[in-house]
């Protein structure tokens, strides 16, 4: 699972790095958050179709995901990028996807389903995550995805895109040992709390971030610190150079988890927190 991408750095670092990270960890199921992907608020077709490119089975949203008023029909038609499925119903979009793959202990298919929930502390006051995750649970024997139903037990993938770090731990505890991974996404700053909850459920609060790592977020370190300074809220911009130095190049890297299975219990035996860099050309 691979945090937010940031911007046209973040897209070029996923192009680059991704591909080789899927080699080295034999990766079987990839999500990407993409929702500050186009210029670092929201997403466009042309830079979804990018990220699916570098390796990606699933694009991840959030609260920017609405950005780009013309990416909304690709929302609604493609069902492998996600919003927060606690908007309400008739949003654009959906809040879920179940995709099947090979198996990568004996190439039997495997259900995978990738849930992508929104936090309501300090970020908008939408449905509440813990229970639209109930609703749903109840529900997964006869979801469609649009091909066929869920037939048997899917391995679940939550990416919860959250502000507060307590309300992501919360979530963790109450789903764990229902799903196999929880990862936080949003704050775009990768925690170092990656660990097994007691019931198997693999969970980080942050996955951290795709873009220039030496800039504020990924965005322009200038802009931020006068925003802070000024108390004035200067639009943002995607850093280039990710420094104060204007002709010093950015250091940008891919951040996530790779995740291991049991591939009994489909519980998680291992997860480890990655950060891969590499300097813009």
């Amino acid at each position: 699972m691979i945090g937010d991408v940031v911007g046209d750095p973040g897209l070029e670092a996923l192009e680059r790095l991704l591909p080789s990270l899927i080699n080295e960890y034999s990766a079987n199921f990839v999500t990407v958050n993409g929702e500050n992907a186009a210029a670092g608020f929201g997403l466009t077709a042309s830079h979804l179709e990018r990220i699916f490119a570098a390796g990606a089975d699933v694009v991840s949203g959030g609260n920017h995901i609405w950005e780009k008023r013309e990416f909304l029909p690709v929302l609604n038609a493609e069902k492998r990028v996600l919003r927060p499925m606690n908007y309400p119903d008739n949003s654009p979009g959906r809040g879920w996807v179940k995709l099947e793959k090979p198996s990568p202990w004996d190439g039997t298919p495997i259900s995978w389903l990738t849930v992508n929930l929104q936090g309501r502390e300090y970020i908008a006051l939408i449905d509440c995550p813990f229970r639209k995750f109930d609703a749903f649970e109840n529900e997964i024997e006869s979801l469609d995805s649009g091909d066929e139903c869920l037939t048997r037990s899917p391995v679940i993938l939550v990416d919860f895109h959250a502000e507060s770090t307590r309300e992501k731990e919360a979530l963790a505890y109450y789903l764990d040992g229902r799903v196999a991974v929880v990862a936080g996404t949003h704050t775009h700053v990768q925690t170092a709390d990656e660990r097994i909850l007691p019931k198997g459920t693999a969970y980080i609060t942050d996955l951290g971030m795709t873009g220039v790592i030496d800039g504020v977020i990924g965005m322009d370190p200038k802009i931020c610190v006068d925003r802070a300074r000024n108390q004035v809220l200067y639009r943002m911009e995607v850093a280039v150079s990710g420094s104060m130095v204007p002709d010093l190049r950015g250091k940008t890297a891919v951040q996530g988890i790779v995740v291991e299975l049991n591939g009994e219990s489909l519980k998680a035996v291992s997860i480890r927190r990655i950060s891969y860099s590499g300097l813009l050309e």
